[in-house]
Protein backbone atom coordinates (compact mmCIF):
# COMPACT_ATOMS: atom_id res chain seq x y z
CA UNK A 1 0.00 0.00 0.00
CA UNK A 2 3.13 2.23 0.06
CA UNK A 3 2.21 3.07 -3.37
CA UNK A 4 -0.73 4.99 -2.31
CA UNK A 5 0.98 7.54 -0.13
CA UNK A 6 1.80 10.81 -1.53
CA UNK A 7 5.36 12.27 -2.18
CA UNK A 8 4.76 15.05 0.40
CA UNK A 9 3.61 11.60 3.12
CA UNK A 10 6.56 9.70 2.20
CA UNK A 11 8.79 12.10 2.96
CA UNK A 12 7.41 13.06 6.13
CA UNK A 13 8.22 9.25 6.80
CA UNK A 14 11.54 9.08 5.52
CA UNK A 15 13.39 11.10 8.52
CA UNK A 16 13.90 11.03 11.59
CA UNK A 17 10.90 11.68 13.57
CA UNK A 18 12.10 13.96 16.38
CA UNK A 19 10.79 15.51 19.26
CA UNK A 20 8.52 19.14 18.77
CA UNK A 21 9.84 21.52 21.32
CA UNK A 22 10.15 25.05 21.42
CA UNK A 23 9.34 25.50 17.76
CA UNK A 24 11.34 23.13 16.57
CA UNK A 25 12.86 19.24 16.16
CA UNK A 26 14.69 17.82 18.73
CA UNK A 27 16.24 14.26 19.85
CA UNK A 28 15.29 13.03 22.56
CA UNK A 29 17.77 14.01 25.26
CA UNK A 30 18.61 9.90 26.13
CA UNK A 31 19.09 8.93 22.05
CA UNK A 32 16.04 6.11 22.11
CA UNK A 33 13.34 5.80 19.43
CA UNK A 34 10.58 3.82 19.08
CA UNK A 35 9.33 2.53 15.49
CA UNK A 36 6.26 2.93 14.42
CA UNK A 37 4.65 -0.02 13.02
CA UNK A 38 1.72 0.11 9.95
CA UNK A 39 -1.39 -2.49 11.89
CA UNK A 40 -2.45 -3.77 8.19
CA UNK A 41 0.92 -5.31 7.93
CA UNK A 42 2.94 -5.52 10.81
CA UNK A 43 5.71 -3.82 9.19
CA UNK A 44 7.66 -0.52 10.75
CA UNK A 45 6.59 2.73 8.85
CA UNK A 46 8.50 5.39 10.60
CA UNK A 47 11.12 5.91 13.30
CA UNK A 48 10.28 8.15 16.23
CA UNK A 49 12.46 9.76 19.25
CA UNK A 50 11.32 8.40 22.86
CA UNK A 51 11.56 11.02 25.05
CA UNK A 52 11.44 10.88 29.12
CA UNK A 53 11.44 13.46 32.10
CA UNK A 54 14.22 15.24 31.21
CA UNK A 55 12.39 16.26 27.87
CA UNK A 56 9.01 16.70 29.68
CA UNK A 57 10.97 19.26 31.68
CA UNK A 58 12.23 21.35 28.91
CA UNK A 59 9.34 21.60 27.13
CA UNK A 60 7.32 22.71 30.41
CA UNK A 61 10.00 25.63 30.84
CA UNK A 62 10.13 26.47 27.06
CA UNK A 63 6.14 26.39 27.51
CA UNK A 64 6.22 28.60 30.25
CA UNK A 65 8.13 31.21 29.32
CA UNK A 66 5.78 31.10 25.88
CA UNK A 67 2.83 31.69 28.20
CA UNK A 68 3.40 34.97 28.89
CA UNK A 69 3.40 36.41 26.00
CA UNK A 70 0.49 33.80 24.57
CA UNK A 71 -1.49 34.87 26.92
CA UNK A 72 -1.31 39.12 26.62
CA UNK A 73 -2.14 38.33 22.68
CA UNK A 74 -6.25 39.74 22.38
CA UNK A 75 -8.01 36.99 21.82
CA UNK A 76 -9.12 38.55 18.14
CA UNK A 77 -4.83 37.71 17.27
CA UNK A 78 -4.77 34.35 18.49
CA UNK A 79 -8.55 33.50 16.68
CA UNK A 80 -6.47 34.99 13.29
CA UNK A 81 -3.17 32.45 14.12
CA UNK A 82 -5.45 29.48 14.70
CA UNK A 83 -7.72 29.82 11.55
CA UNK A 84 -4.59 30.69 9.59
CA UNK A 85 -3.27 27.07 10.98
CA UNK A 86 -6.72 25.59 10.11
CA UNK A 87 -6.40 26.64 6.53
CA UNK A 88 -2.97 25.23 6.38
CA UNK A 89 -4.44 21.95 7.94
CA UNK A 90 -7.52 21.61 5.34
CA UNK A 91 -4.86 22.16 2.39
CA UNK A 92 -3.11 19.10 3.54
CA UNK A 93 -6.24 16.97 4.55
CA UNK A 94 -5.08 14.10 2.33
CA UNK A 95 -1.68 13.81 3.96
CA UNK A 96 -3.00 13.89 7.55
CA UNK A 97 -6.31 11.18 6.40
CA UNK A 98 -2.87 9.35 5.04
CA UNK A 99 -0.57 9.36 8.00
CA UNK A 100 -3.53 8.76 10.34
CA UNK A 101 -4.63 5.06 8.22
CA UNK A 102 -1.41 4.28 7.72
CA UNK A 103 -0.61 4.91 11.86
CA UNK A 104 -4.19 3.37 13.17
CA UNK A 105 -5.35 0.71 10.91
CA UNK A 106 -8.48 2.99 10.56
CA UNK A 107 -10.42 3.05 7.04
CA UNK A 108 -9.32 5.87 4.91
CA UNK A 109 -12.67 6.65 3.85
CA UNK A 110 -13.02 7.05 7.54
CA UNK A 111 -10.20 9.47 8.17
CA UNK A 112 -10.29 11.49 5.38
CA UNK A 113 -13.81 11.64 4.95
CA UNK A 114 -14.72 12.73 8.50
CA UNK A 115 -11.71 12.64 11.56
CA UNK A 116 -9.56 14.97 9.48
CA UNK A 117 -12.32 17.46 8.55
CA UNK A 118 -14.10 17.32 11.79
CA UNK A 119 -10.32 18.20 13.61
CA UNK A 120 -9.87 21.18 11.22
CA UNK A 121 -13.30 22.19 12.01
CA UNK A 122 -12.45 22.01 15.80
CA UNK A 123 -9.90 24.89 15.30
CA UNK A 124 -12.26 27.07 13.30
CA UNK A 125 -14.74 26.79 16.11
CA UNK A 126 -13.00 27.47 19.41
CA UNK A 127 -11.16 30.38 17.41
CA UNK A 128 -14.47 31.68 16.68
CA UNK A 129 -15.29 31.21 20.46
CA UNK A 130 -12.37 32.72 21.67
CA UNK A 131 -13.49 36.15 19.98
CA UNK A 132 -16.91 36.18 21.76
CA UNK A 133 -16.28 34.78 24.80
CA UNK A 134 -16.82 36.37 28.06
CA UNK A 135 -14.06 37.52 29.70
CA UNK A 136 -15.69 39.84 32.41
CA UNK A 137 -18.37 39.05 34.58
CA UNK A 138 -20.12 41.66 36.39
CA UNK A 139 -21.60 40.63 39.93
CA UNK A 140 -24.51 42.95 41.02
CA UNK A 141 -23.83 43.18 44.95
CA UNK A 142 -24.99 45.61 46.97
CA UNK A 143 -22.38 47.85 48.52
CA UNK A 144 -19.54 46.00 46.88
CA UNK A 145 -18.24 46.32 43.32
CA UNK A 146 -16.84 43.42 41.98
CA UNK A 147 -16.72 41.26 39.07
CA UNK A 148 -14.87 37.49 37.54
CA UNK A 149 -11.84 38.22 35.52
CA UNK A 150 -11.31 35.07 33.68
CA UNK A 151 -7.74 34.19 32.86
CA UNK A 152 -5.44 31.15 31.36
CA UNK A 153 -4.12 28.70 33.43
CA UNK A 154 -0.79 28.86 31.74
CA UNK A 155 1.32 25.27 30.63
CA UNK A 156 -1.87 22.49 30.56
CA UNK A 157 -0.50 18.96 29.86
CA UNK A 158 -2.29 16.27 27.63
CA UNK A 159 -1.54 12.69 27.24
CA UNK A 160 -3.87 10.99 24.00
CA UNK A 161 -4.32 7.59 23.53
CA UNK A 162 -3.85 5.87 20.12
CA UNK A 163 -7.74 5.38 18.26
CA UNK A 164 -8.30 9.04 17.11
CA UNK A 165 -5.08 10.65 17.57
CA UNK A 166 -5.90 13.67 14.97
CA UNK A 167 -9.11 14.61 16.49
CA UNK A 168 -8.65 14.22 20.21
CA UNK A 169 -5.34 16.32 19.90
CA UNK A 170 -8.03 18.77 18.12
CA UNK A 171 -10.82 18.85 20.65
CA UNK A 172 -8.93 18.98 23.91
CA UNK A 173 -5.66 21.12 22.61
CA UNK A 174 -7.19 23.59 20.72
CA UNK A 175 -9.63 25.31 23.83
CA UNK A 176 -6.68 25.80 25.68
CA UNK A 177 -4.55 27.50 23.00
CA UNK A 178 -7.18 29.72 22.06
CA UNK A 179 -8.03 30.42 25.44
CA UNK A 180 -4.59 31.61 25.64
CA UNK A 181 -2.72 28.71 27.40
CA UNK A 182 0.22 26.90 26.05
CA UNK A 183 0.33 23.09 25.86
CA UNK A 184 2.62 20.04 26.32
CA UNK A 185 1.15 16.70 24.26
CA UNK A 186 2.26 13.35 24.93
CA UNK A 187 0.78 11.17 22.11
CA UNK A 188 0.21 7.26 22.07
CA UNK A 189 3.48 5.57 21.63
CA UNK A 190 1.81 3.38 18.99
CA UNK A 191 0.03 6.17 16.76
CA UNK A 192 2.05 9.57 16.80
CA UNK A 193 2.48 10.36 13.11
CA UNK A 194 -0.38 12.95 13.09
CA UNK A 195 0.22 15.08 15.73
CA UNK A 196 3.96 15.45 14.57
CA UNK A 197 2.59 16.60 11.21
CA UNK A 198 0.52 18.88 13.10
CA UNK A 199 3.20 20.52 14.87
CA UNK A 200 5.08 20.33 11.30
CA UNK A 201 2.15 22.83 9.87
CA UNK A 202 1.83 24.65 13.06
CA UNK A 203 5.60 25.94 12.62
CA UNK A 204 5.32 26.87 9.15
CA UNK A 205 2.29 28.88 9.88
CA UNK A 206 3.87 30.60 12.12
CA UNK A 207 2.61 29.43 15.75
CA UNK A 208 5.37 30.69 18.32
CA UNK A 209 7.74 28.54 19.66
CA UNK A 210 7.17 27.36 22.83
CA UNK A 211 2.94 27.57 22.63
CA UNK A 212 3.25 23.61 21.28
CA UNK A 213 5.30 21.10 22.55
CA UNK A 214 5.01 17.27 21.85
CA UNK A 215 7.02 14.27 23.80
CA UNK A 216 6.54 11.20 22.85
CA UNK A 217 7.54 8.24 25.28
CA UNK A 218 5.83 5.45 27.38
CA UNK A 219 3.27 6.50 30.18
CA UNK A 220 5.57 5.98 32.79
CA UNK A 221 8.52 7.93 31.23
CA UNK A 222 7.22 11.08 29.77
CA UNK A 223 3.54 11.07 30.94
CA UNK A 224 3.80 10.67 35.10
CA UNK A 225 6.68 13.58 34.97
CA UNK A 226 4.31 15.59 32.60
CA UNK A 227 1.24 15.11 35.33
CA UNK A 228 3.91 16.19 38.33
CA UNK A 229 5.87 18.78 37.00
CA UNK A 230 5.03 21.82 39.43
CA UNK A 231 4.78 24.28 36.49
CA UNK A 232 1.75 22.23 34.70
CA UNK A 233 -1.77 23.89 35.48
CA UNK A 234 -4.23 21.96 34.07
CA UNK A 235 -4.16 17.96 33.17
CA UNK A 236 -6.31 16.34 30.30
CA UNK A 237 -6.20 12.68 30.00
CA UNK A 238 -8.16 10.59 27.68
CA UNK A 239 -7.56 6.67 27.60
CA UNK A 240 -8.40 3.45 30.25
CA UNK A 241 -10.21 3.95 33.44
CA UNK A 242 -7.55 2.24 35.21
CA UNK A 243 -4.97 4.72 34.29
CA UNK A 244 -6.92 7.95 34.86
CA UNK A 245 -7.65 7.27 38.17
CA UNK A 246 -3.75 7.15 38.58
CA UNK A 247 -3.71 10.72 36.97
CA UNK A 248 -6.63 11.94 38.86
CA UNK A 249 -4.86 10.74 42.10
CA UNK A 250 -1.31 12.67 41.43
CA UNK A 251 -3.51 15.48 40.18
CA UNK A 252 -5.26 15.31 43.18
CA UNK A 253 -1.51 15.12 45.80
CA UNK A 254 -0.88 18.81 43.97
CA UNK A 255 -3.77 19.94 43.72
CA UNK A 256 -4.42 21.02 40.13
CA UNK A 257 -7.76 20.52 37.90
CA UNK A 258 -7.93 17.17 35.28
CA UNK A 259 -9.98 16.16 32.65
CA UNK A 260 -10.53 12.63 32.19
CA UNK A 261 -12.16 11.11 29.31
CA UNK A 262 -12.23 7.64 30.00
CA UNK A 263 -13.51 4.10 28.92
CA UNK A 264 -17.30 3.36 28.43
CA UNK A 265 -19.21 0.16 27.85
CA UNK A 266 -22.50 1.83 26.10
CA UNK A 267 -25.56 0.16 25.56
CA UNK A 268 -28.32 0.49 23.14
CA UNK A 269 -32.06 -0.47 23.74
CA UNK A 270 -34.01 -1.36 20.49
CA UNK A 271 -37.65 -1.45 20.74
CA UNK A 272 -40.18 -3.33 19.34
CA UNK A 273 -41.34 -0.58 17.31
CA UNK A 274 -38.04 0.53 16.08
CA UNK A 275 -36.62 0.95 12.71
CA UNK A 276 -34.84 -2.53 12.46
CA UNK A 277 -33.07 -1.29 9.05
CA UNK A 278 -31.56 1.92 10.43
CA UNK A 279 -30.88 0.02 14.25
CA UNK A 280 -29.23 -2.83 12.30
CA UNK A 281 -27.23 -0.32 10.08
CA UNK A 282 -26.34 1.55 12.98
CA UNK A 283 -24.89 -0.72 15.49
CA UNK A 284 -23.30 -2.77 13.09
CA UNK A 285 -21.78 0.63 11.97
CA UNK A 286 -20.75 1.67 15.75
CA UNK A 287 -18.55 -1.80 15.77
CA UNK A 288 -16.81 -1.44 12.27
CA UNK A 289 -15.99 2.35 12.66
CA UNK A 290 -12.13 2.41 13.76
CA UNK A 291 -12.87 -1.80 14.47
CA UNK A 292 -14.67 -1.00 17.48
CA UNK A 293 -11.86 0.77 18.76
CA UNK A 294 -13.81 3.83 20.14
CA UNK A 295 -14.65 4.31 23.90
CA UNK A 296 -18.52 5.54 23.62
CA UNK A 297 -19.45 2.97 21.09
CA UNK A 298 -22.19 0.16 21.41
CA UNK A 299 -21.19 -3.01 22.52
CA UNK A 300 -23.95 -3.98 24.69
CA UNK A 301 -27.64 -4.50 22.10
CA UNK A 302 -30.92 -4.40 24.08
CA UNK A 303 -32.92 -6.16 21.83
CA UNK A 304 -36.85 -6.69 22.60
CA UNK A 305 -37.64 -10.42 21.92
CA UNK A 306 -40.38 -9.98 19.95
CA UNK A 307 -37.91 -8.63 17.28
CA UNK A 308 -34.64 -10.08 18.01
CA UNK A 309 -34.37 -12.90 15.26
CA UNK A 310 -35.29 -10.61 12.99
CA UNK A 311 -32.94 -7.70 14.10
CA UNK A 312 -29.96 -10.85 14.33
CA UNK A 313 -30.57 -11.43 10.99
CA UNK A 314 -30.67 -7.95 9.74
CA UNK A 315 -27.27 -6.58 11.59
CA UNK A 316 -25.35 -9.63 10.65
CA UNK A 317 -25.99 -10.00 7.19
CA UNK A 318 -24.64 -5.97 7.16
CA UNK A 319 -21.73 -6.90 9.07
CA UNK A 320 -20.87 -10.35 6.82
CA UNK A 321 -20.99 -7.40 3.80
CA UNK A 322 -18.61 -5.16 5.71
CA UNK A 323 -15.10 -5.08 3.67
CA UNK A 324 -12.53 -5.37 5.76
CA UNK A 325 -8.58 -4.31 4.66
CA UNK A 326 -5.84 -2.62 4.76
CA UNK A 327 -6.56 0.79 5.78
CA UNK A 328 -5.22 2.77 3.11
CA UNK A 329 -7.12 0.68 0.29
CA UNK A 330 -9.76 2.84 -0.22
CA UNK A 331 -12.68 0.32 -0.86
CA UNK A 332 -11.89 -0.61 2.95
CA UNK A 333 -14.76 -0.39 5.54
CA UNK A 334 -13.09 -1.70 8.09
CA UNK A 335 -9.27 -2.01 8.91
CA UNK A 336 -7.33 -4.43 11.38
CA UNK A 337 -6.80 -3.37 14.90
CA UNK A 338 -3.89 -1.30 16.25
CA UNK A 339 -1.72 -3.45 17.21
CA UNK A 340 -0.96 -7.23 18.07
CA UNK A 341 -1.52 -7.00 21.58
CA UNK A 342 -4.81 -5.01 20.90
CA UNK A 343 -5.69 -8.02 18.33
CA UNK A 344 -4.66 -11.03 21.17
CA UNK A 345 -7.02 -8.85 23.92
CA UNK A 346 -10.07 -8.63 21.53
CA UNK A 347 -9.59 -12.57 20.64
CA UNK A 348 -9.00 -13.47 23.97
CA UNK A 349 -12.26 -12.01 25.12
CA UNK A 350 -14.35 -13.87 22.54
CA UNK A 351 -12.93 -17.06 23.91
CA UNK A 352 -13.68 -15.95 27.83
CA UNK A 353 -17.06 -15.17 26.42
CA UNK A 354 -17.52 -18.23 24.83
CA UNK A 355 -16.23 -20.25 27.57
CA UNK A 356 -18.66 -18.49 30.15
CA UNK A 357 -21.76 -19.85 28.03
CA UNK A 358 -22.59 -16.96 25.43
CA UNK A 359 -23.51 -18.27 22.47
CA UNK A 360 -21.58 -17.48 18.97
CA UNK A 361 -24.47 -15.52 17.31
CA UNK A 362 -21.81 -14.06 14.69
CA UNK A 363 -18.26 -16.25 15.35
CA UNK A 364 -15.87 -13.67 14.43
CA UNK A 365 -12.23 -13.93 14.83
CA UNK A 366 -8.48 -13.80 13.50
CA UNK A 367 -8.71 -12.29 9.96
CA UNK A 368 -5.93 -12.60 7.24
CA UNK A 369 -5.58 -10.79 4.48
CA UNK A 370 -4.55 -11.51 1.33
CA UNK A 371 -1.19 -9.16 0.42
CA UNK A 372 -1.29 -7.95 3.81
CA UNK A 373 0.13 -11.20 5.74
CA UNK A 374 1.53 -9.46 9.23
CA UNK A 375 -1.34 -7.61 9.49
CA UNK A 376 -3.72 -7.31 13.17
CA UNK A 377 -7.19 -8.12 11.78
CA UNK A 378 -10.27 -9.77 13.60
CA UNK A 379 -13.82 -10.10 11.60
CA UNK A 380 -16.75 -8.59 13.40
CA UNK A 381 -18.59 -11.27 16.58
CA UNK A 382 -21.41 -11.45 18.11
CA UNK A 383 -22.24 -13.37 21.32
CA UNK A 384 -25.38 -13.47 23.01
CA UNK A 385 -26.95 -14.76 26.68
CA UNK A 386 -26.81 -14.13 29.65
CA UNK A 387 -26.13 -10.28 31.22
CA UNK A 388 -23.33 -11.68 33.81
CA UNK A 389 -20.76 -12.54 30.79
CA UNK A 390 -17.71 -10.92 30.74
CA UNK A 391 -18.26 -9.50 27.21
CA UNK A 392 -21.54 -7.64 28.75
CA UNK A 393 -19.98 -6.30 31.72
CA UNK A 394 -15.66 -5.08 30.40
CA UNK A 395 -14.78 -3.31 27.29
CA UNK A 396 -13.11 -5.39 25.27
CA UNK A 397 -12.32 -2.21 22.67
CA UNK A 398 -12.88 -4.30 19.12
CA UNK A 399 -15.21 -5.07 16.53
CA UNK A 400 -17.74 -7.37 18.96
CA UNK A 401 -21.05 -6.66 20.48
CA UNK A 402 -23.10 -8.75 22.63
CA UNK A 403 -27.02 -9.22 22.93
CA UNK A 404 -29.13 -9.72 25.26
CA UNK A 405 -33.07 -9.87 24.77
CA UNK A 406 -35.63 -7.97 27.39
CA UNK A 407 -39.49 -8.17 27.62
CA UNK A 408 -40.46 -4.72 29.22
CA UNK A 409 -38.89 -0.98 29.23
CA UNK A 410 -37.78 -1.30 32.98
CA UNK A 411 -36.13 -4.40 32.74
CA UNK A 412 -34.23 -2.32 29.38
CA UNK A 413 -33.29 0.27 32.07
CA UNK A 414 -32.12 -2.03 34.30
CA UNK A 415 -29.55 -3.65 32.06
CA UNK A 416 -27.95 -0.16 30.99
CA UNK A 417 -27.64 0.95 34.70
CA UNK A 418 -26.36 -2.04 35.69
CA UNK A 419 -22.64 -1.01 35.10
CA UNK A 420 -20.17 1.14 36.84
CA UNK A 421 -19.29 2.96 33.44
CA UNK A 422 -21.27 5.96 32.24
CA UNK A 423 -20.53 7.42 28.29
CA UNK A 424 -23.19 6.82 25.69
CA UNK A 425 -25.67 5.17 25.47
CA UNK A 426 -28.86 4.61 23.14
CA UNK A 427 -32.08 4.25 22.43
CA UNK A 428 -33.94 2.50 18.93
CA UNK A 429 -38.11 3.54 18.62
CA UNK A 430 -40.66 4.96 16.89
CA UNK A 431 -42.45 6.57 19.37
CA UNK A 432 -40.19 9.50 20.66
CA UNK A 433 -42.11 10.05 23.41
CA UNK A 434 -41.01 6.56 24.96
CA UNK A 435 -37.43 7.65 23.23
CA UNK A 436 -36.84 10.92 25.68
CA UNK A 437 -38.26 9.14 28.42
CA UNK A 438 -35.47 6.23 28.55
CA UNK A 439 -33.00 8.42 27.47
CA UNK A 440 -33.27 11.12 30.66
CA UNK A 441 -33.39 7.73 32.18
CA UNK A 442 -29.79 6.33 31.37
CA UNK A 443 -26.89 7.22 33.36
CA UNK A 444 -24.43 8.17 31.23
CA UNK A 445 -23.24 11.76 29.93
CA UNK A 446 -24.56 11.13 26.81
CA UNK A 447 -27.97 9.41 25.25
CA UNK A 448 -28.79 9.36 21.83
CA UNK A 449 -31.95 8.46 19.84
CA UNK A 450 -32.39 6.69 16.62
CA UNK A 451 -28.65 6.89 16.08
CA UNK A 452 -25.26 6.53 17.60
CA UNK A 453 -21.96 8.04 17.71
CA UNK A 454 -23.73 11.53 17.79
CA UNK A 455 -21.19 14.86 17.59
CA UNK A 456 -21.12 18.33 16.65
CA UNK A 457 -19.59 21.20 17.59
CA UNK A 458 -21.85 23.16 20.22
CA UNK A 459 -23.07 19.39 21.50
CA UNK A 460 -21.69 18.50 24.84
CA UNK A 461 -19.71 15.39 24.75
CA UNK A 462 -18.06 13.70 27.88
CA UNK A 463 -18.71 10.88 30.63
CA UNK A 464 -19.36 10.50 34.63
CA UNK A 465 -18.65 7.87 37.04
CA UNK A 466 -15.81 5.07 35.47
CA UNK A 467 -16.04 7.15 32.10
CA UNK A 468 -14.66 10.60 32.80
CA UNK A 469 -14.90 13.70 35.09
CA UNK A 470 -13.92 16.85 34.77
CA UNK A 471 -16.03 17.97 31.78
CA UNK A 472 -16.34 17.05 28.54
CA UNK A 473 -15.27 18.69 25.19
CA UNK A 474 -16.33 20.13 21.79
CA UNK A 475 -18.83 23.12 23.32
CA UNK A 476 -18.20 26.22 24.99
CA UNK A 477 -17.86 24.68 28.72
CA UNK A 478 -14.88 23.39 27.33
CA UNK A 479 -13.45 26.79 26.70
CA UNK A 480 -14.20 28.19 29.94
CA UNK A 481 -12.58 24.80 31.50
CA UNK A 482 -9.17 26.75 30.46
CA UNK A 483 -10.29 30.59 31.65
CA UNK A 484 -9.72 30.21 35.68
CA UNK A 485 -11.94 32.64 38.03
CA UNK A 486 -10.44 35.20 39.32
CA UNK A 487 -12.81 37.18 41.60
CA UNK A 488 -11.96 41.03 42.19
CA UNK A 489 -13.99 43.29 44.50
CA UNK A 490 -13.62 46.28 46.15
CA UNK A 491 -16.35 47.67 49.36
CA UNK A 492 -17.93 51.13 48.21
CA UNK A 493 -18.30 54.06 50.82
Amino acid sequence: MSDILSSEAKAFLSQPLQLFINGGWQASKNGGNTDVINPSNGQTVAKVASGDEADVNVAVEVADLAFQEWSKRTPESRAAMLNKLANALEDKIDVLAQLEALDVGKAYVNAKGFDIPFGIDCVRYYADLATQAEYEKPLHLQDIDARVHRVPYGVCGFIFPWNFPFDLLMWNVMPALAAGNTVVIKPAELTPLTTLYFCKIAEEVGIPAGVINVVVGAGRKVGTPLVQHPKIRRISFTGSSGVGKQIAAMCGERPIPCKLELGGKGAAVVFEDADLDKAATQLAGAITLNTGQVCCTATRWLIHESIYDQFVEKVTATLKATKIGPGLDPDTQMGPLVSQAQQDTVLQYLDKGLSEGAEAILNGGALSISGSEGGFYVSPYLLGGSADNICFREEIFGPAAYLVKFKTETEALELVNSLDYGLANSVFSEDLTRCQRVAEKMIAGNSWINAHNVFAYGLPYGGINKSGVGGGVNCPETFYDYLRDLTIARPLG
